[in-house]
Formats: structure tokens, sequence, C-alpha cells
């Protein structure tokens, strides 16, 4: 970064600071997301905001060996007391935070002392292969799915919100003012809602929201999460993302919505392929397909995602795809006849909120981008819950499973770099520790509040 772009920063800074004061903000919350997928917080007051655009705030790289409890783990890359990096803000999607009076938030960017990239920094990542991609001329859609559970009281055991039956109009009678404060927040912020709704499980609701760039999907889920999380306090509720809220029950997912773009023409529809995916459009979800024992080290990173992550709930634990396929970990959707053109996109079931949302798009973006380069085929859909089959293989059922297909695939060596790869093996593997022994209960109980 050079100076004629710090000088750039500050003065878009300043512009942006006098319009968030008409507004009543004094603070501004920076964001990045952690390798546990644990959001992290600096924050500097507004009239800061033009020194921390330009110059940074300082933050340790040790929170790249984090792990949820907060505990820190040394790996070959991180998790040492030496070092500095620079949060620098992303103010193109700084907004106000309307259920926090006085805050706005804006998502970081992490450099090193001399400027440059973070190599850990899952940001940047996530940018290096949307211009992978667009080299190739294509680009991507992308959104998150965000569902919560939402608890009565301050303790820390769960009592769910409302008692109405799963989607049931009587779970948004009970919390009508909590879900139109929440679209409000959300909308106000900037974000698009499509729906929102009551989900499967006590307590628990869905929000969705519109497309946008795979890194304007990512910064969106954190500013979603963070939006509900303020709703629910100002409501006297806690909310939870956790993979599993109750060992016994439904979790929560983190589905993300992705489709393949070029020159404005969806590649998910139109085409000759099975259900008029085009032949790029099939390879792109190939490649994920391919890739999906390993992706899950990213994108269910969580000893507790696999206590969603079952057969016959929905969650998506078998490597296959399918149309319209709940139980499949790649459900197709063409969208409705008429504007398939626009809505045909592949939703991935099998991640879940634990998840860093960029690191989890990079490494989708990655396995994709390998499938449009080698040309990669679909082998027949799904049309069935696949435990019911003998043909489906499936996904690994723990963490630990998990891991050694991450470690040695290649495409995500080469995306990720040998830094990244070991951090998160590492974060990953110190979670196993921690969580050894324990009981479904107890590590339910124990991750319940940490997403």
């Amino acid at each position: 970064m050079d100076q004629e772009e710090r000088t750039r920063r500050a003065a878009q800074a300043r512009s942006k600071a006098e319009e968030l004061a008409g507004k009543g903000v004094t603070g501004v919350a920076v964001t990045w997301v952690d390798t546990s997928g644990i959001t992290r917080v600096k924050a500097v007051p507004l009239a800061r905001l033009p020194h921390a655009a330009a110059w940074g705030i300082g933050a340790s790289p040790v929170f790249d060996a984090f792990l949820l409890d907060d505990s820190i783990v040394q790996g070959r890359f991180a998790g040492g007391p030496v070092g500095d990096l620079r949060l620098h803000p992303d103010l193109d999607r700084l907004a106000p935070l309307t259920a926090l009076p006085g805050w706005a938030w804006a998502p970081a960017d992490r450099f090193d002392q001399g400027g440059r990239p973070h190599p850990l920094d899952a940001r940047h990542l996530l940018r290096r292969e949307v211009r992978r991609l667009a080299a190739d001329g294509f680009t991507v859609r992308a959104a998150f799915e965000v569902e919560w559970a939402a608890s009565v009281g301050e303790g820390d055991d769960f009592t769910p919100a409302c008692a109405g039956p799963a989607y049931g109009m009587t779970r948004l009678t009970e919390r009508a003012d909590y879900l139109r404060d929440i679209m409000e927040a959300v909308t106000a912020a900037g974000v698009t809602v499509v729906q929102i709704h009551p989900e499967y499980a006590a307590g628990q609701y869905e929000i969705s929201v519109d497309v946008d760039t795979p890194v304007g999907a990512a910064d969106t889920a954190v500013l979603v999460r963070e939006t509900i999380r303020a709703v629910s306090l100002n409501h006297g509720l806690r909310s939870s993302f956790s993979p599993k809220v109750l060992a016994g029950g439904v979790g929560n997912g983190g589905h993300v919505h992705v489709s393949l773009w070029r020159d404005d023409v969806n590649l998910m529809s139109g085409g000759q392929g099975p259900y008029g995916l085009t032949s790029e459009g099939e390879a792109f979800t190939a490649g994920v397909l391919s890739h999906l024992p390993a992706l899950l080290a990213v994108g269910a990173p969580s000893v507790a995602s696999y206590l969603r992550l079952v057969p016959s709930h929905w969650a998506g634990a078998f490597a296959c795809w399918g149309l319209e396929n709940r139980e499949a970990a790649l459900r197709f959707v063409t969208g409705a006849a008429g504007e398939r053109h626009h809505a045909a996109n592949l939703e991935v079931k099998c991640f879940d909120q634990a998840a860093n949302p960029y690191l989890a798009l990079a490494a989708l973006l990655a396995t994709a981008h390998d499938g449009l380069t080698t040309g990669a085929t679909l082998p027949p859909p799904v049309d069935a819950d696949p435990a019911t089959l003998d043909g489906p293989a499936p996904l690994p059922s723990s963490l630990e499973e998990a891991l050694p297909p991450f470690t040695a695939d290649p495409v995500l060596a080469r995306a990720f770099g040998e830094a990244v790869i070991d951090t998160i093996a590492t974060v990953r593997r110190g979670e196993i520790a921690l969580f050894a022994g324990a009981t479904p209960e107890e590590i339910a109980a124990r991750i319940r509040w940490r997403h």
C-alpha cells in the first residue's frame, strides 16, 4: 500500500465520517473472522476513522491460532506473541448498526506493517480466488443463509424463545416485533432481505438475503449475524448460531448459494446438461463435489459440526448432488419456470456457521475453478434420501476424519499456500484435543454461545 493509496483512503474516510456523524454515530467496530469462525473486533472513535483507514489499527497475528474458547495453539506460522498487523476498514462496506445506536461497522483487511496483505487474511484469499476466476472470464454470485436459535433469559442453558410448531405462523406471531426489528435493522444496514421465517428446531429462525459478490456475501454474513445478535439482546434474548444448540436437536446450518456467470449470463441455466446446466456450470459444480471431504475442514470446521452433519436430517451428510434434494450435500436449485436464467444456483448444504465465511467461499471457488480447468463432469444425480441407497458415499463423520483429506488436497494447497493449510490444520487439531472425551451434550453446551 503506497502513500497515494493511504491518502485516498483517509479522504474517503473523512467523507464517510461526516455522513455517519449526521446519523449519530460515534464509534466504528472493525471486524475480522478468525480460523475458528469467531468474529473478533477492534473499535475506534469516529474521529479516528481517517487515520485507521490510512494506517490501520494494530492487532496481533496470534488470533489466527485462537480456538473457540480463546485458548491459543502454536503452529509453524501462527500462535506466538511476536509481530503486529494493521486492520484497515473497508470503507465501501461501512454501515450503521441501527440495533447498536451510535455504532457503525466495517470489515477489516489485514496487512503487515509494510503495507502488504497478511498471508493468512481470509478476505484477501477470497479476493484472490475471485480474481483467478475473473481472469478466465467468470464471475460468481453468492449468498449465505443464516439460521439461528433464540433463547429466553441470560443463562447458559437454552430455553426456546417460541413454542409454536416448526415453520408455524404461531412462531412468527409470538416474536413478531423481534422479527420485524431484525428485518428493519438488516435493511437499514444496506442489505436486501429476501425472506425470514421460523425453522424446524425449537426457537429457530432463518433469514435469507440477496446475492452479492463472494466477498460481499461473506461480509454480509458477518453483518447479518451481528445485527441479529444485537436485536436479540435488545429483546431480552440470546441468539446462538452454533451448529448444534442442543445435542438431541436439529442444528443451525450455514448453507451457501453460488452461481457461475459470464458476460451477465447465468451458466447454471440454459445449457444442454442435466437440469439445464451449461458445460461450464456442470464443471463448476463437479469441482466442488469432487473435493467435498476436504472442504469440510473449512466449511464444517468444529467438533460440533459433526453432531449436526448426520443422515436424514436435511444436513447434506452424503457426497452427492441432486435436483432440489435437501439430503444431498449439493442441492441444485433451478428456480421457478420463467426466472431460471436468473435464479438457478448451487446450494452447499453441508456447511455451517462455525465456518469463517471468507475461508469457506475461497475454498469453494478454488475447487470449482479446478473443475472448470479440468472440464469435470457430474455423476448421475441422486433423487432420494442417499441414506436409503447403496451408492452415495457418506461424508466424514467427525472433524478427525475430515482433516486428512483437507491436508492432502493439492487444489486447496495451491490455492491457500502452506501457511494457511498448516494453521487451519493446527487449529482443527487443537479443537479436537479440546473436546476429547466430551459427550455430545457437553460439546453442545460448551460451544452453544461461542458462535
